[in-house]
């Protein structure tokens, strides 16, 4: 292998995104580790997402475009993806998303460093100011998952990594991936995958570098941004009730109780404003239920609800 033989591959799927997609793509051009391989993957887009990948690698060797005539969902693009990787590490870019220009070299630095099967970084909200995105800081919980930093850890050792749960926050060796992939079909598809991951792996690392801006759409058009459509919600819901499965049935009870902490805290509050006046009953009802599921979990007794949490719903 020369020296600039690329050694992580980045998955970068996208749908829809061309206001988006440039700045994603100018984040990996800026990366101050440049052995990086990009597939873009084009998710059946109706706007120009998909010119915009291919001219990308036309001009570029480092990125490969790929299309879907149809839209497949984000976890059948990943896993696409994934089916090509042909490098040590693999990541994980949203093509609306930016990498911060030193990401790529203290994720895979890290890894170098210590062995483990995948590290996880910090990341931080891009918000519209009415002129720009602009990132804004690190949230407690994202800071709680990631700082200070703790190499070649466990989830038993470090229950609170539970609740970075976004593939784009991470690298990984390529050989963690030979039996994980990503559920189709539905909308939040990160949850169940990042908590096998933590309860899977030989040792894991966290740093509190910040690595990722993640775009809040000043459209509402992202699907975090769609949780009023009962759909997304029952989805949505079945993603935080299949990560707490997950973590319950390896044993890491702290771990749970960590998730229950924030789910409680975060997660619900603004599940129940939205019920207040949503126009269909069934968006209540599962709420309730849900609430009801996890308040009988044997690791709800240990939890502590968290000022800090509840103050940054906001964020």
């Amino acid at each position: 292998m020369t020296a600039t033989a690329p050694i992580v591959t980045l998955i970068v799927p996208g749908r829809d995104i061309g206001a988006f997609a440039p700045a994603a793509l100018d984040s990996l051009r800026a990366q101050s580790e440049t052995r990086w391989r990009a597939l873009l993957i084009d998710d059946g887009s109706v706007d120009d997402t998909g010119e915009i990948f291919a001219a990308a690698a036309a001009s570029d060797p480092r990125f490969r475009s790929l299309r879907h005539e149809a839209s497949r969902g984000l976890g059948a693009a990943r896993n696409v993806g994934l089916e090509l990787v042909d490098t040590p590490f693999v990541g994980f870019l949203d093509g609306d998303d930016e990498l911060t220009s030193t990401a790529l070299e203290r994720l895979l630095g890290t890894l170098a460093e210590t062995g483990s099967d995948f590290v996880a970084g910090a990341y931080v909200r891009s918000r519209f100011d009415g002129e720009s995105y602009v990132a804004g800081r690190v949230q407690p919980w994202v800071s709680a998952a990631t700082s200070p930093a703790r190499l070649g850890t466990t989830i038993m050792e470090h229950p609170r990594a539970s609740a970075n749960i976004v593939a784009w926050s991470k690298v990984s060796r390529t050989d963690f991936w030979s039996d994980l992939r990503f559920p189709e079909g539905v909308a939040y598809e990160d949850q169940v995958v990042a908590q096998l991951m933590y309860t899977r792996a030989r040792a894991f690392d966290v740093i509190p570098d910040t690595v990722v801006r993640w775009r809040l759409r000043a459209d509402g058009t992202s699907i975090t941004q769609s949780r009023a459509q009962l759909p997304v919600l029952r989805d949505y819901l079945d993603a935080l009730r299949g990560g707490i499965r997950v973590l319950h049935e390896a044993g890491a009870r702290a771990a749970v109780t960590a998730r229950l902490d924030l789910i409680l805290a975060m997660d619900v509050p603004p599940l129940v404003e939205i019920a207040r006046t949503h126009a269909d009953p069934a968006y209540s009802a599962e709420i309730d239920a849900f609430v009801a599921e996890i308040e009988a979990l044997p690791e709800h007794a240990d939890v502590r609800p968290d000022p800090a949490l509840a103050a940054a719903l906001a964020w």
